[in-house]
């Protein structure tokens, strides 16, 4: 198995990094994907990747909720960083479109024209992509429409990060996109029948972590970490009538297809 999304550079994990990758590890987890969403983060994700080499693996974007507090010259530099460290990226992302805090429609195109640039970026780099969509409160399929017209016109072999969207179901299967789910599929009815409706071969796991952890069989609230990608695996399971292995093994396989890891 392997963790296809966490952010093992937030400082949540500062304090026991290596007791966390040791417990990982332990579990079967083969692989951590961690993202870096921000330049502010991008030398740190370096440092834990040589850190932990052929074990984490790095993927490095812009997330669109950050486009207003980053000039364009940051933007560029980061770029230019990204490119420069091309051999070390096996994704660019997490990119996309967020409206959920954003309901200005001048910031929301502004998104929309960076999504386009990052895709032409990893066309130039040659490098799969992370999308991240979530649309605006009232107005959810919005920013999903806006960004599968974008991803299709530019042609990206993409991964829907934490995919919630059962009305684009059709669509990301379409344009062959992989999707990755997380530990909401325990309490989200729209996740566990997107994980109904997808083939297994195009699903991996995901915790986002250190965000949401989810919650144990009592109800406790979980600390998010990569072991928690235990939950959505065996939630899919119960879903697909699967064993537990098979899941584990499949979606870990998916992952390392789509990133092209070596391991």
């Amino acid at each position: 198995m392997i963790d296809a999304h966490c952010h093992l550079e937030q400082s949540e994990f500062d304090a026991d990094l290596d007791k966390m990758i040791e417990d990982c590890k332990a579990a079967g987890i083969k692989a951590l994907v961690t993202c870096c969403a921000h330049p502010k983060d991008f030398e740190k994700s370096l440092r834990i990747l040589e850190r932990f080499q052929g074990y984490v693996f790095l993927c490095a974007g812009l997330h669109p909720e950050f486009i207003s507090e980053i000039k364009e010259s940051e933007k560029d530099e980061y770029l230019e960083r990204i490119k420069n460290e091309n051999e070390k990226i096996s994704a660019i992302g997490e990119i996309g479109l967020d409206y959920f805090w954003c309901p200005e429609k001048d910031k929301q195109a502004a998104q929309r024209e960076l999504f386009a640039e990052m895709l032409e970026f990893a066309h130039e780099l040659r490098k799969p992509v992370v999308i991240h969509i979530r649309g605006a409160r009232g107005f959810p399929d919005e920013a999903f429409s806006d960004a599968f017209k974008i991803l299709e016109d530019a042609g990206n072999h993409a991964l829907l990060h934490l995919f919630g969207a059962r009305r684009f179901v059709q669509r990301a299967l379409e344009n062959d996109f992989y999707i990755s789910i997380g530990p909401s599929i325990a309490t989200s009815k729209d996740v566990k029948k997107i994980a109904r409706d997808f083939p297994l071969e195009k699903i991996a796991l995901e915790t986002d972590s250190p965000w949401f952890g989810g919650k144990d069989k009592e109800g406790r609230a979980l600390r998010g970490t990569p072991l928690n990608i235990k939950i959505a695996a065996a939630e899919i399971a119960q879903i697909k009538k699967l064993s537990f292995d098979d899941v584990w093994a499949a979606c870990g396989r998916n992952a390392a297809e789509f990133f092209k890891l070596k391991i």
